[in-house]
């Protein structure tokens, strides 16, 4: 469970690496090419564009610093290896201690080094220790594109990361946090259904997918039919589904710069996939009432994507003692990117003020 480096690597592990998001154009599963018009400019480099140059160059502009690795999972059944990156505060010394650590969990068909580096940038900056990694079958990480036909697989390999990252004597003692974007919040919910309450200090959700919504569930025969095709075809990407871009992201501009992630999968999700999130979910939906952990849920009130009612029936049915719901009239699913920015600004300081009232240093590691 220590970080691996690349420098030397098999070629059965290489055969996972992806090139760097710098060369966009190099990558296996790049997007088809965007149809623009002569006067707009190329794709960036960089989800902020093409200054700053470098990565290292963006973090220090933003009073961050960050890392990136590849973490392999303590397995006996065949080590997995996962794409992570940690950001943490600028200027911290050898004795700077941040205030405490945030496991980040993306969503669906989205990786960790696009435009979801942004918010745990603004978090390190606000003097948080953030950790993530590309979930299975996403980014970097290990699998098949896109196809999750297990989602406890992910959660495993999540948490042994995690776990390794707490047990560095210089995490001792500091409060832990979850955070989840869409299905990364469904699986805080299931890390935090499967690990003891004492190991976390809570979770942020944001638009998380609890339960899929009776509103856009597929009604019978369709789950049926679903299910038995996935048995015997489980990575077909045939799963029809609405742009999800288009309506996630409410800035046309911003629209074109999560189009542009060398890294996004924008085919059809694969059965299996479908047929995990709706079995996840359902489990899910029906332990809303064992969860435990103190929680701050976030969400637009015109998202498509996730359903808001679920995440007020998650609020209600929950049996956390402290648990914060904040809806935000006519935001949509991309709160922390694709909105205008005073919308984001809104959501961050909501965050950001809920976690700081909660990260008091405990004495266990």
């Amino acid at each position: 469970g220590r970080y691996a480096t690349g420098s030397n690597d098999s070629p059965t592990t290489r055969r996972h690496q992806f090139p760097s998001p710098s060369h966009p154009s190099e990558s296996p599963h790049a997007p088809a090419p965007l149809t623009m018009t002569q006067e707009e400019a190329p794709a960036p480099v960089n989800f902020w564009g093409e200054h700053p140059a470098t990565e290292s160059e963006y973090y220090a502009a933003h009073g961050a610093e960050g890392e990136s690795s590849y973490f392999t999972t303590p397995d006996d059944a065949g080590a997995r290896r996962l794409f992570t990156r940690s950001w943490r505060p600028a200027g911290g010394g050898a004795g700077a201690r941040p205030r405490a650590l945030v496991f980040m969990v993306h969503g669906y068909g989205n990786d960790i080094s696009w435009t979801f580096q942004a918010t745990a940038v603004f978090l390190a900056r606000s003097g948080f220790a953030c950790f993530a990694a590309d979930l299975p079958g996403h980014g970097r990480s290990h699998g098949l594109q896109a196809f999750v036909p297990d989602l406890e697989v992910a959660v495993a390999d999540l948490l042994a990361f995690f776990r390794s990252v707490r047990r560095r004597e210089e995490h001792a003692g500091l409060p832990c946090f979850l955070f989840g974007e869409s299905m990364g919040g469904a699986i805080c919910l299931l890390i935090h259904l499967r690990t003891s309450p004492e190991e976390w200090a809570g979770a942020v959700l944001v638009a998380p997918m609890c339960r899929i919504s009776d509103r856009i569930r597929p009604r019978w025969p369709v789950p049926e039919i679903l299910t038995l095709v996935s048995r015997f075809a489980p990575t077909l990407p045939i799963v029809p589904t609405a742009d999800l871009i288009e309506k996630s992201v409410k800035v046309p501009a911003k629209r074109l710069i999560a189009a542009r992630n060398p890294m996004r999968y924008n085919g059809r999700p694969r059965l299996g996939t479908v047929m995990e999130l709706l079995r996840a979910t359902d489990e899910l939906g029906a332990r809303l009432g064992e969860i435990t952990i103190p929680f701050l849920v976030v969400h637009g009130s015109a998202d498509e994507v996730t359903d808001p009612a679920v995440s007020r029936a998650l609020h209600e049915a929950a049996a956390s003692e402290d648990k914060t719901i904040k809806m935000y009239d006519g935001m949509l699913h991309s709160m922390l990117f694709g909105e205008p920015e005073e919308n984001i600004e809104r959501v961050r300081g909501d965050i950001l003020a809920w976690l700081s009232e909660r990260c008091t240093p405990t004495s266990t590691s």
